[in-house]
């Protein structure tokens, strides 16, 4: 089920479309102003979105990476710390934003190869009470880890954190961007995954079809203060109930699928697990994820593989120097992989 256009897309599933039952929500949906709390849909969504995570109360953003800039403003301020993976997203990937707009410190420890952070490292990092040292006030974990492979990180890891955390009062937010992959993945329920968790972030606009949004989910006392922060980062939104509900349908009906994903991904993999100058340097893929690097003696230069596969309107992007992270999603089907697999041995046997 290749796009409109005919492209398979395996960059990310940040680029998936709003299925059509999204697009019928969205031309009908019940709207007011979200900043007056007078968006119907909005505060729906963001009902539903509280109970899903256990939580007693949500709030809608524009984006993942906005959520836990919140989150971490919410629990921070100017010189504090915040503890987080080296391969978190919140270190790689949200542009240094809570150093550049919040002046909090991040300390990193190295994630494990199952993408956890080792508890000894954890236990180690926490500040003791010192005139120098900045005061150690968050532990951000993210769930599923993207850069080790897409790998859920379980409720047993996740509850063993926060019994570390909980009486130093230390927060813990869980950047879940995935987190309904994890919790298919695991066989639990989402709440499940974050119950230990002060506060955690999901996104709406990957696996989850839906084209814009993020969900931030917490006390209300968390979200209250949390609401007024987001309006500070210019991110209160007038008539957002356009957007939410396609939110609503997301969290409805494209979660249990999440499943189809995981096994095309594994599908994908074994497809090319035999093929000549490619090793699995992350593993077998455990939900919807595929990484795989070129080996010394590949036929193929990266480069030249990417414009390969774009030559029969398939994309894929690099994570590293010879490196590829191919993701499915919704608006892939079992023809495309095959599909794939045709291409990329073609191209890797250099016939």
């Amino acid at each position: 089920m290749a796009f409109e256009n005919g492209v398979i897309d395996f960059r990310s599933d940040t680029v998936t479309h709003p299925t059509l039952t999204m697009r019928k929500a969205m031309a009908t949906a019940l709207i007011g102003d979200d900043v007056y709390r007078e968006d119907p849909t909005i505060n729906a969504l963001e009902q539903k979105s509280a109970e899903l995570m256990g939580k007693e109360a949500a709030l809608f953003t524009a984006s993942g990476t906005m959520a836990n800039l919140i989150a971490v403003l919410t629990y921070c301020g100017r010189g504090d710390e915040a503890v987080m993976g080296n391969n978190g997203h919140t270190f790689l990937h949200e542009v240094g934003g809570i150093s550049a707009l919040g002046g909090v410190f991040p300390q990193l420890i190295p994630n494990q190869l199952d993408g956890t952070l080792a508890l000894t490292d954890i236990r180690k990092a926490i500040r003791e009470e010192d005139i120098h040292h900045p005061e150690t006030k968050l532990f951000i974990l993210e769930n599923t880890q993207n850069q080790c492979g897409g790998i859920p990180l379980s409720k047993e890891y996740t509850n063993k954190l926060a019994d570390i955390l909980n009486p130093r009062n230390i927060r813990l937010h869980i950047d879940g961007a995935r987190i309904f992959n994890a919790s298919v993945a695991l066989g639990i329920e989402p709440s499940a995954l974050v119950e230990t968790a002060d506060s955690v972030m999901f996104c709406l606009s990957k696996g989850l079809c839906a084209p814009v949004g993020s969900i931030l989910c917490g006390t209300n006392e968390f979200i209250q203060k949390a609401r007024k922060i987001r309006k500070q980062l210019g991110g209160g939104m007038r008539q957002a109930g356009i957007l939410g509900a396609a939110g609503i349908v997301a969290i409805d009906e494209m979660i249990d699928r999440l499943e189809e994903d995981h096994l095309r991904a594994r599908n994908l993999a074994e497809g090319m697990k035999e093929l000549p100058g490619i090793v699995f340097k992350k593993g077998v893929p455990q939900s919807n994820m595929v990484f795989i690097e070129l080996s010394d003696n590949a036929k193929i230069s990266a480069e030249n593989l990417i414009k390969g596969m774009a030559e029969v309107d398939i994309l894929i992007g690099m994570s590293g120097p010879k490196s590829f992270r191919f993701v499915t999603h919704y608006w892939i089907n079992d023809q495309d992989i095959d599909k794939f697999l045709v291409k990329i041995k073609h191209l890797l046997e250099g016939s």
